[in-house]
């Protein structure tokens, strides 16, 4: 069945190409691709041109079209170029001369367009119907002398046309206008830049053409934009123009206005190059919107025909010169921009500097003139022997003219007129066709000084083609002429020195209060104080709850450390903002976490003080002490390490401002006092040192830092709250077991999920504190934890119902660091007040255990 289709497709088809696709495909690319970057994305190096550009100077100089001629619809010259020598659509044709026509765009236009072209908030210009057009004087420039036989032509795509490959150009467009496009594989860049520079450049080159490129360079300062602007990068742009790559900063030209007695306005004039004015002052405005600077009352474009301007009011007091620069960092304000001087020599693409494009313009106008002074020499030949003629045959007109009265016809009277002078036939010529009212005033003396005139502009047509030291001469007077007729002053600045802006966007933050609130699950949420006091409830997902909640500054920083050694750095501000009652952000979107990561510990940070420390713990004993300062990062896109673990360990307590002891608390029920000049300082990628000695069924669950004179709760697994004194720990050196101080049951034993310092102050203030367990949070004052004597301490919830996990107690005034200056002298302990847990052997190896527990009844 199927070869009988097989059968009927080649019956079918008149060729069929056996050959693999692959090859196919390659070789239809290779040719497609070395069509588009030589006649079409890239232009030449010689006038500065694309193909499709060109073809449109040409037909529209075959038109008529001069400067000072008629416009004609656009529509029409898009036909004509369509139709003639462009077999592509005529959108492509009308885009191109629309650009051509663009004073925002090209530094010198090449097209007059009259109507509406299009603006510089990126509107389309008006359909071709609609408008008219006309070469501009700059495009005649580039025509100059195209009918003399200077530059090669080809036939058109349906051979009934001839079309320029390259035109004349009278001045080196390339580097004036620039060009911009992309082809396959390559691309191109190019800048313009100031026609009276270009031109100075080029005739130093035609005076030393060993000239180095420092030297050629210092004749072009830099890019000069259409839309003016200021340039920085004096290296970028050596960079570029000797090798074809380099990058520089355009940014834009503004200035700062008094509207009122400390107020002011910043109003910028000029835009960097190809911005879009409506799109940049929208981003401006945005920013104000979306409250990331508060200072700006207003933005408005008050652009008119006198000119760009953009006006940005701001409010009373506000630092002009700080929010200019943070739009220059944050806006379009200040782009870079980088150079790609790629362009078509000798039919191949080249990333070339400004020496090389040069020295093809100066190449392309010795062949330009010297192509043109033969065809004038030639003219001028001609047109000297028929003035000897004319000459000679005033002398004897009166004979002349009765040689052609009786001659038959034209050819007839040249014969005759040949054979009794011995005139040429280009003179007989030039005799018989002359016009009667032509010989009322045919006057010799003027004859021999066209004569005279002739010989001499022979004699110089003869130099130029003989000598090539006149040549360059006459390329530097023709640059000259360009220069004086289509010369302009600099319109962009250029400043040597990037200027490096630091912004800290703290101070485009107002000092304002919020409320922030973290869950165990890991959402992280950002509340006004007047959402927080309107919310009757807090949205939270099913079994979570707060571990961290607090009213705190916009201008404050979160360290949010999670189990596996990392923090992560939240400036406040940085919260998306949203109701007390919504679920907040997930900590996985603010920076990529692992799935088995979850947060430990939330630090507020107000300043990154030196003089403050953090304590960190691990799971299994590890304890170091880092400054706060180490902890501070600029970029914070993703978790950051703040403590180096061992293998199956995990971090488990994070505690700041140091004090003069730190207490480690296991989940036996174990506890360990020691001062804290025993515990190194590290940095915050290091690991730690064993702080707390843990056996092999135990863990660390907590250490923080405490006063001699502060008491400690604890949280169980069973909901219990368990309240003990620093004093009443004995203190040990690190790495001790440490003393029991809850002895766990057998069966449903009490568990130290959580710990947290209770200082006198905190106590006095009976502060806000934060229980949390499997199923939610509870929000309690301290108060609330007193119990009278009991070992297990105070039942907070039902334990059948749900389990303790995590306790936060509010700081208090009393929060400030103790500078500890040095390790103080080893402690030797008397064994009778030393609260230990001892091993005695009684009658027959029996084991009793002796504990300060023992004070207390079972419960």
């Amino acid at each position: 069945m199927a070869s009988k289709n097989i059968k009927k497709i080649t019956e079918y088809l008149e060729k069929i190409v056996n050959e693999p696709l692959e090859h196919i495909v390659s070789e239809r690319f290779a040719r497609y691709s070395k069509y588009i970057i030589q006649d079409r994305a890239l232009p030449d190096a010689r006038d500065g041109l694309k193909p499709v550009q060109r073809r449109i100077l040409f037909a529209m100089n075959e038109l008529g079209m001069q400067h000072n001629k008629p416009y004609k619809k656009s529509a029409r010259i898009a036909g004509e170029v369509m139709g003639k020598y462009h077999p592509h659509g005529d959108s492509s044709i009308y885009d191109a001369m629309v650009r051509m026509s663009q004073d925002f765009k090209m530094l010198v236009p090449l097209i007059d367009m009259h109507g509406n072209n299009g603006s510089i908030d990126g509107d389309s210009a008006a359909a071709m119907r609609y408008t008219e057009a006309r070469l501009s004087l700059a495009a005649e420039y580039l025509l100059k002398d195209i009918d003399k036989k200077t530059v090669p032509f080809v036939p058109n795509f349906d051979d009934e046309e001839l079309e320029p490959t390259v035109l004349p150009s009278k001045f080196p467009n390339i580097l004036v206008n620039g060009s911009k496009g992309i082809s396959a594989g390559y691309a191109t860049n190019i800048p313009p830049h100031n026609l009276n520079e270009v031109v100075n450049a080029t005739i130093a080159f035609l005076d030393d053409e060993e000239i180095s490129d420092s030297k050629l360079i210092s004749y072009i300062k830099g890019p000069d934009f259409p839309t003016g602007g200021i340039v920085q990068g004096k290296e970028g742009i050596k960079e570029a123009l000797k090798t074809g790559s380099g990058k520089i900063i355009i940014r834009a030209r503004t200035f700062i206005e008094e509207m009122a007695r400390n107020q002011e306005r910043i109003v910028i004039t000029e835009i960097p190059y190809e911005l879009n004015k409506a799109e940049l002052v929208r981003s401006i405005d945005m920013l104000r919107v979306d409250k990331k600077i508060d200072d700006i009352l207003e933005v408005r474009d008050e652009t008119d025909q006198q000119g760009m301007r953009i006006a940005i009011e701001l409010k009373k007091g506000a630092d002009a010169n700080f929010i200019l620069n943070y739009l220059y960092k944050s806006t379009d304000l200040q782009i870079s921009y980088n150079y790609n001087m790629t362009a078509i020599l000798n039919r191949r693409p080249y990333q070339v500097g400004v020496k090389p494009l040069l020295k093809a313009y100066i190449d392309h106008q010795k062949e330009v003139i010297t192509n043109r002074s033969n065809f004038e020499l030639d003219k001028a030949k001609k047109r000297e022997h028929i003035v000897e003629g004319l000459i000679k045959m005033v002398s004897v007109l009166e004979e002349i003219i009765k040689i052609i009265r009786k001659s038959s016809n034209k050819a007839d009277s040249k014969e005759n007129i040949q054979k009794r002078f011995g005139f040429t036939d280009l003179q007989a010529e030039a005799i018989v066709t002359l016009q009667l009212y032509r010989l009322s005033n045919t006057d010799i003396l003027a004859l021999q000084a066209e004569a005279g005139e002739l010989a001499k502009k022979i004699r110089f047509l003869n130099e130029i083609l003989s000598d090539e030291r006149v040549l360059k001469e006459v390329i530097k007077e023709e640059l000259q002429f360009s220069k004086e007729k289509l010369g302009q002053k600099r319109k962009t600045t250029i400043e040597d020195e990037i200027e490096s802006i630091k912004i800290d966007e703290r101070d485009l933050i107002s000092d304002e209060n919020v409320i922030i609130g973290v869950t165990k699950d890991g959402y992280v949420k950002r509340s006004s104080l007047r959402s927080y006091q309107a919310s009757q409830t807090i949205g939270l997902k099913t079994d979570d709850g707060l571990i961290f909640h607090r009213e705190i500054s916009n201008l404050d920083t979160l360290l949010i450390f999670t189990n596996l050694g990392n923090y992560i750095y939240v400036p406040v501000y940085k919260i998306d903002d949203q109701r007390w009652r919504d679920l907040g952000v997930y900590i996985g979107n603010i920076v990529p976490v692992e799935a088995s990561e979850r947060i430990i510990s939330v630090i507020n940070v107000r300043e990154f003080n030196e003089d403050i420390n953090l304590l960190l713990a691990t799971k299994n004993g590890y304890m170091k002490q880092t400054k706060l300062k180490d902890f501070e990062v600029s970029r914070y896109s993703k978790a950051i390490r703040g403590m180096r673990l061992q293998k199956d360990d995990e971090l488990v307590s994070v505690n700041m401002n140091q004090k003069e002891n730190i207490i480690g608390l296991s989940k036996q029920g174990y506890a360990l006092r020691f001062k804290t000049a025993d515990l190194p300082e590290y940095g915050s990628s290091a690991g730690g040192v064993q702080g707390m000695m843990i056996s092999d069924d135990d863990e660390l669950v907590e250490a923080f830092y405490a006063f001699d004179s502060d008491d400690f709760v604890m949280l169980t697994v069973r909901g219990h709250i368990i309240k003990d004194n620093v004093s009443e720990l004995t203190v040990y050196s690190r790495n001790r077991k440490g003393i029991r101080i809850v002895e766990n049951l057998k069966s449903n034993p009490h568990y130290i999920v959580s710990a947290a310092r209770l200082s006198k102050y905190q106590e006095k203030e009976n502060v806000k504190s934060l229980l949390t367990s499997t199923k939610q949070t509870y929000e309690v004052t301290v108060s609330e934890y007193k119990y009278s004597y009991n070992k297990y301490g105070k039942k907070m919830f039902d334990e059948n119902v749900e389990k303790g996990y995590k306790i936060f107690i509010e700081d208090a005034i009393d929060e400030v660091p103790v500078v500890i200056k040095k390790k103080p002298e080893k402690i030797i302990f008397d064994e009778i007040n030393a609260v230990v847990e001892e091993e005695k052997i009684i009658n027959k190896n029996k084991k009793i255990h002796l504990s300060r527990l023992d004070l207390f009844e079972d419960d």
